[in-house]
């Protein structure tokens, strides 16, 4: 069975001030909707209207109204002020990991599971520096790059979930194990500028240096290339269920297919295979940050 979404996040009107995000329209709805009513319980029991309890934790009436409604993501902040004021005994504060995920788009965290749950993950990239190795800087160039025009509300929700994803890959872990080729047009695609694109070729470099991770690249003028279809992922899960993942036009695709996995997870031992080894890929990534 195959699961596509699109990427549809929203921006806020600001009225709360920046880092406010609008209730999503995907199933975090659910679980804001969860958390406010448990809060409107507490601030009952407590016998406080919204703007006493607003006026106790530093907030406005319409804000708690909002976050009591499901309308807004509360901050760590607004649930541990709510928790001492209502004596809630650390069950508002509890929430906070779920509010957490709800910050982000569902297609972040969908796929954020997916990583979470992989003891192995490959990746092949045509276009752009993967979503795990890239600075804050380069993503952060990638969403102001998109085309209908992002809202910076709607940019560092994306940049903040992209973010969040990266702690997986961690240099004091042996799982899961991490398989990345790069082609060479992703790492002299000057996103953000000259400086910028130096700070991701030394990340590269960094993270290519963890026990877990090999970084491979795919030189451009290689003349047998499995990969012109476009790049993909493939994971493999502690449960050994195989799984694949597509995106183009930011439409996602997890394919749970075994007959398709397993295409591409040929297709990308073929990749591996054509590319310079992990070792050649570093002095590769040297090179081109030096003539950078």
């Amino acid at each position: 069975m195959d699961h596509t979404t699109t990427d549809d996040a929203e921006g806020t009107d600001g009225a709360d001030g920046p880092g406010w995000d609008s209730g999503p329209a995907d199933d975090s709805g659910a679980v804001l909707k969860a958390v406010g009513r448990q809060i409107k319980a507490w601030r009952e029991r407590a016998e406080l209207k919204q703007g006493e309890l607003g006026a106790a934790i530093g907030y406005g009436e319409e804000l708690v109204s909002s976050v009591e409604r499901g309308r807004r993501v509360p901050r760590p902040e607004f649930l541990d002020k709510a928790d001492e004021v209502l004596n809630a005994g650390g069950i508002i504060s509890a929430m906070k990991k779920d509010v957490a995920e709800a910050r982000y788009p569902k297609k972040v965290r969908d796929l954020a599971r997916v990583e979470q749950e992989a003891v192995e993950l490959g990746a092949y990239n045509d276009s752009v520096i993967h979503g795990l190795l890239q600075t804050e800087e380069y993503a952060r160039a990638l969403f102001r790059a998109r085309r209908p025009l992002l809202t910076e509300e709607v940019i560092e929700r994306e940049v903040t979930g992209r973010m969040a994803r990266q702690e997986i890959v961690d240099k004091t872990k042996t799982i899961p194990v991490f398989s990345f080729v790069q082609d060479e047009v992703t790492l002299r695609r000057k996103v953000g500028g000259r400086l910028v694109q130096r700070r991701q070729l030394e990340r590269l470099l960094e993270v290519g240096q963890f026990r877990n991770v090999e970084i491979q690249v795919m030189p451009s003028d290689h003349d047998d290339h499995a990969g012109l279809t476009g790049g993909f992922r493939v994971f493999k899960l502690r449960s050994g269920t195989a799984l694949g993942y597509t995106e183009v036009l930011h439409i996602t695709r997890l394919i749970s297919e075994p007959r398709e996995v397993q295409f591409l997870e040929m297709q990308y031992g073929s990749i591996r295979a054509q590319a310079l080894t992990p070792r050649e890929s570093l002095a590769f990534i040297e090179k081109v940050l030096g003539e950078t």
